[in-house]
């Protein structure tokens, strides 16, 4: 049974390739490379000098093995060792990949190394590839696979079973059996055990699924993950405007998608742009990526700080209000990265429905008022006791914390959804954004709040 890399099992293995590398053990290498899993493989170079990659990469020679392990490759380090072989060697490592692994490669590679490596590859090959390459990246025509089993309408149970021993080893998920008519539109769908559980005779139109959930080319590959999870499916079939099935979307590839997107997202929630591979990256370019969001923040800072400085003599009147700064600030970030955090997985995941977001809205404005209330009324009583039992003040604390965690709470949870309406992702919308924004307003609320009901 194998185990996952991870771990001291993991860096023990990375530092037998290492040793064996730098004590020119060749021979040996290559009987540890051999054994090696691609994905662990993969994990080990990720933590190799680039030097080392590329001629640890040299090693594996047979293009076959090759294939595997670019398929399980972070993209950086894939382009960085894909850059030295000669068109004609990496169009024989392409060729032995899944189609779906060949399309995602080419599409990273430059235009002009593109097209020669296609000018090398079968002409079969290149053409079933040039075709999908028209689609969008990021689309179910973009990450779908032509190896599917189809079978005719028409055959019997016992029919189909020798089509699909013939034919199985060429598709990708020989689960699922769809069944086309003669103009190769999609009828409908039965498992291969529903295939050798009836009888040779049964015709596959008695025994098939007739209301089949499929998907357009143009279809986004996120709400193409949200329908494999919410119908549990293994593969969903891609179908072009008039029926006819072009190919079909892998769970294996579903996993890619979900962890993909759940990346960029948090990346983008932090402000730390959207590359997944951004600690692969040169220092600059972390520095660049970060740097605006940064920018943004301390833009923020600054104008909090202006917004105190202007109610300086409220501060030298009532030095209290200065020690409640931080709380008030810091409750409001808190709740507003939570509403913005919530808002923008409930969209991914198809809970919150953009169309009907008045009752998600509504709901969450009322638990941000009940937080509100709590935690103004637990500071205000703090305001109250600490101080020499002012009553103005604890009021003044109380409504100020209370408010900002509302205000914190509806910029969280409608600024998602007000840019998704406008085919923004929505995801954009926390981390610098919400929090800078509501540490002002927050400031601001604070001793306008205070100036009146002090009469400072």
């Amino acid at each position: 049974m194998r185990r996952e890399l991870i771990g001291t099992e993991g860096f023990l293995l990375l530092d037998t390739v290492r040793r064996l590398y730098r004590r020119k053990a060749r021979s040996a290498l290559t009987k540890v490379l051999k054994k090696i899993h691609p994905a662990e493989l993969a994990w080990i170079f990720r933590h190799l000098t680039t030097r080392e990659r590329h001629d640890i990469f040299d090693i594996l020679k047979e293009p076959e093995r090759r294939g595997e392990f670019l398929s399980e490759l972070d993209d950086s380090i894939k382009l960085e060792l894909i850059s030295t072989l000669p068109p004609k060697s990496l169009a024989g490592v392409i060729e032995t990949m899944s189609t779906d692994d060949r399309v995602d490669l080419l599409d990273d590679l430059p235009e002009e190394l593109r097209t020669q490596v296609l000018e090398q590859m079968k002409r079969e090959d290149a053409a079933e590839v040039e075709e999908l390459l028209q689609y969008e990246a990021d689309s179910a025509g973009g990450i779908m696979s032509p190896d599917f089993l189809a079978l005719d309408e028409d055959l019997t149970v016992g029919e189909a079973i020798k089509k699909v021993q013939q034919l199985s080893e060429a598709a990708e998920m020989a689960f699922y059996l769809y069944v086309v008519d003669k103009a190769n539109l999609l009828r409908g769908v039965l498992s291969l055990r529903q295939l050798l559980m009836n009888p040779a005779s049964q015709p596959l139109s008695s025994i098939m699924e007739t209301d089949v959930i499929a998907v357009s080319m143009e279809t986004d590959q996120e709400e193409v993950a949200q329908i494999v999870s919410r119908y549990n499916f293994m593969a969903v079939p891609v179908v072009d405007h008039e029926g006819i099935i072009l190919g079909i979307v892998t769970v294996d590839d579903i996993l890619d998608i979900v962890r993909e997107e759940a990346t960029e997202d948090f990346l983008q929630m932090v402000g730390a742009g959207k590359d997944r591979e951004i600690l692969l990256k040169p220092v600059m370019q972390n520095v660049l990526t970060r740097l605006p969001w940064l920018l943004a923040s301390w833009l923020g800072g600054v104008l909090a700080m202006t917004v105190i400085s202007s109610f300086q003599v409220e501060l030298v009147k009532v030095i209290a209000l200065a020690g409640f700064i931080p709380v008030i600030t810091g409750m409001g970030g808190n709740i507003g990265t939570q509403s913005s955090t919530l808002t923008i997985r409930g969209l991914a995941t198809g809970r919150v429905n953009i169309n009907q977001a008045g009752t998600f809205i509504a709901k969450q404005l009322r638990v941000g008022l009940i937080l509100g209330l709590f935690f103004g009324l637990l500071l205000g009583v703090l305001a109250w006791v600490f101080y020499d039992h002012d009553l103005r003040l604890g009021t003044v604390v109380a409504l100020a914390i209370c408010a900002s965690m509302l205000i914190s709470t509806s910029l969280g949870t409608l600024v998602p959804i007000i840019l998704r309406r406008l085919d923004i992702d929505p995801a954009i919308a926390t981390g610098p954004f919400v929090t800078t924004t509501t540490d002002v307003l927050g400031v601001l609320i604070y001793f306008s709040l205070a100036k009146s009901l002090l009469s400072l």
